[in-house]
């Protein structure tokens, strides 16, 4: 992994900031949704969702419109599946447990992902 991180910029290194704001607002967000008892507010989620939809304009035709997609379809996939996941709380509490666990996992997965192609100026896959 021998790849030259090229100097960006300035338009290039503002959007990499923001994604790296949301991209630490998405993972206090994951850590808290894996970790027992460490419940991070989701208020956090939705700041770094809208700073996503509002600047993601910004990004099209650059490497960084993938991180903005990738952050976009990552809460939309998680808050959808924990919906969808939503009764099993109600109905039997371990296997709604089991369910958000593995959500979680895979969301942080997805933001850990996210941020090292980030930091290395790599995009993401479509």
């Amino acid at each position: 992994m021998n790849e030259e991180i090229v100097e960006l910029d300035p338009r290039q290194r503002s959007l990499r900031n923001i994604g790296h704001v949301s991209y630490l607002l998405h993972t206090i967000v994951a850590v808290g949704a894996v970790l027992p008892g460490v419940q991070a507010s989701v208020l956090l989620l939705i700041a770094a969702f809208a700073l996503d939809m509002f600047k993601r304009d910004d990004a099209v035709g650059s490497w960084q419109e993938t991180h903005f997609r990738w952050r976009i379809r990552s809460v939309l996939w998680a808050g959808a599946l924990y919906l969808v996941t939503a009764p099993l709380w109600l109905l039997l509490l371990v296997p709604g447990w089991i369910a958000w666990a593995l959500i979680s996992i895979w969301f942080l997965y997805r933001i850990i992902r996210g941020w090292i192609n980030l930091t290395t100026q790599t995009a993401m896959p479509t």
